[in-house]
């Protein structure tokens, strides 16, 4: 176990996800049930994170939601001050801490790290962006980092369609990206999962809105850029519809139970949320019905998101309702 902080990339638009993410910041949106950022809390809390932070954007009420929100009730805020001058909400998952750190300005994923800079104070971190679900091996990603002296360490996988990191086995470190560097073309995925020491802060770039792609490659640059190849487990960018809908299907993930299936109901291969309701002889097929959706008497869904609170009705393919 590693005691150390996490922060979790909560701040997106979530602009392939629409017309979910019109309810929920994509992070929020149900996976198996509960928020997707809640799997990525799980993961670290696993390997010893016991202080987390997220940062806020799109819709920021909403991870306060009582229904949809990580939380719950145990919110207060707290009167502390983020990089920017904003409000801090200060709650706790799990009983552990977990600070909201506002962004009204989307300040991308440098900006938002520098945002939590006080937060952060001078220690490692382990960043886990906010849509990604995974089972890879946390504990060899913080272990590696921590025994290589690098300001930063990424996670990364050999097969995926976004080789754009040139990865040296023999050194552990990443020498390029995207070749912007000119060292070398892409040969590994970046999973966007990664742990830094607060010295990264120093790499980027002095405008408030900027990418940590920029102090990346300052730091491959010096020979600083760690990578470890973490092949084994699970690994899912959820960030657009037919990714996150297939990923439903992965085996051994535990079910909901907690909606309700009229008599003469064939639900194949779908989630039902808590407190769904779906009708008498609807059908639906590899479909997800979202906390509270509801499905009308009837109905014919397959590959179907009912994220709405309008009931879904008719025979519909491939649609959010």
């Amino acid at each position: 176990m590693f005691e150390m902080k996490a922060f979790l990339l909560g701040a997106g638009l979530g602009t392939r996800l629409r017309p979910l993410t019109s309810r929920l910041p994509k992070p929020l949106v149900p996976f198996f049930d509960r928020p997707l950022i809640r799997h990525a809390f799980d993961a670290c809390r696993e390997v010893g994170c016991d202080d987390f932070a997220i940062n806020t954007h799109h819709l920021p009420a909403m991870w306060r939601d009582e229904i949809f929100g990580i939380g719950g009730k145990n919110w207060a805020p707290s009167g502390e001050r983020g990089g920017n001058g904003e409000e801090v909400i200060l709650g706790s998952v799990d009983d552990l801490p977990l600070r909201l750190f506002h962004e009204p300005e989307l300040l991308e994923t440098g900006g938002g790290l520098r945002n939590v800079r006080h937060w952060m104070g001078n220690e490692d971190v382990l960043v886990h962006n906010g849509d990604i679900f995974s089972s890879i091996d946390l504990k060899q990603l913080i272990a590696a980092h921590r025994a290589s002296g690098n300001v930063a360490t990424l996670a990364l996988r050999s097969e995926g369609t976004a080789k754009h990191l040139a990865w040296e086995a023999g050194s552990q470190r990443v020498l390029d990206i995207r070749n912007m560097l000119g060292r070398a073309p892409g040969t590994h995925v970046f999973t966007g999962i990664y742990c830094i020491h607060a010295s990264l802060l120093d790499f980027l770039p002095e405008e408030p809105v900027v990418s940590v792609i920029s102090a990346f490659l300052r730091l491959a640059e010096q020979g600083k850029l760690g990578g470890v190849l973490l092949d084994e487990g699970l690994w899912f960018d959820l960030g657009e519809r037919e990714s996150y809908l297939d990923a439903h299907q992965i085996p051994g993930m535990p079910k909901p139970c907690g909606g309700r299936i009229a008599e003469g109901a064939d639900v194949t291969s779908s989630i039902i949320g808590r407190n769904a309701e779906i009708g008498r002889g609807a059908r639906l097929r590899n479909c997800v019905v979202w906390p509270g959706g509801k499905v009308a008497d009837g109905a014919e869904l397959e590959r179907c998101i009912v994220y709405s609170t309008d009931v879904a009705s008719g025979c519909h393919y491939g649609a959010d309702l």
